[in-house]
C-alpha cells in the first residue's frame, strides 16, 4: 500500500520539465522496473541553482526525484556526496527508504544526478 504522503510529495512537480538548454543532462533507467528518469542540471561556479526532471515511473522514483530536486538546490557539486549522505538521513527520504522492495526505484534519480555531475 503506497503512504498518502509519498502521493503528496510525487505529485509536487514544481521541479518537472526539462528544457534541454545545458550541457548536464542525464537518463537512467531501472533494468528491473523499467522506470526511466532524465535530469538536467543548472550550475554556476560548481553552485547548483537548478535540478529539473522528467519520469516514465512509479510514485516511488517520482517522489524521490521532487525530494531530491528541492533538496540540492543552492549545494556545491564538490561536496554533492557528502550532502547526499545527509538527504538519506531526512525523515521523508528515511520514510521511502522503508520500501526496501522499491529501492532501486528510489534511488534512480541519485544514479541519474551522480551521471549528470560527472558530466560537469
Amino acid at each position: 500500500m503506497i503512504n498518502q504522503q509519498i502521493i503528496k510529495i510525487a505529485a509536487d512537480t514544481s521541479n518537472y520539465g526539462i528544457k534541454k538548454n545545458t550541457n548536464f543532462i542525464s537518463t537512467s533507467r531501472n533494468k528491473i522496473c523499467g522506470d526511466k528518469i532524465t535530469v538536467e542540471l543548472e550550475i554556476k561556479k560548481n553552485i547548483i541553482k537548478k535540478m529539473s526532471y522528467e519520469t516514465e515511473s512509479c510514485v516511488f522514483c517520482q517522489a524521490s526525484a521532487s525530494l531530491l530536486s528541492k533538496s540540492i538546490k543552492n549545494k556545491n557539486t564538490k561536496k554533492l556526496t557528502i550532502f547526499i549522505g545527509t538527504i538519506k538521513k531526512n525523515k521523508t527520504f528515511k520514510k521511502l527508504l522503508e520500501k526496501k522492495e522499491r529501492i532501486s526505484c528510489i534511488m534512480l534519480p541519485f544514479e541519474a544526478l551522480q551521471k549528470a555531475i560527472n558530466n560537469t
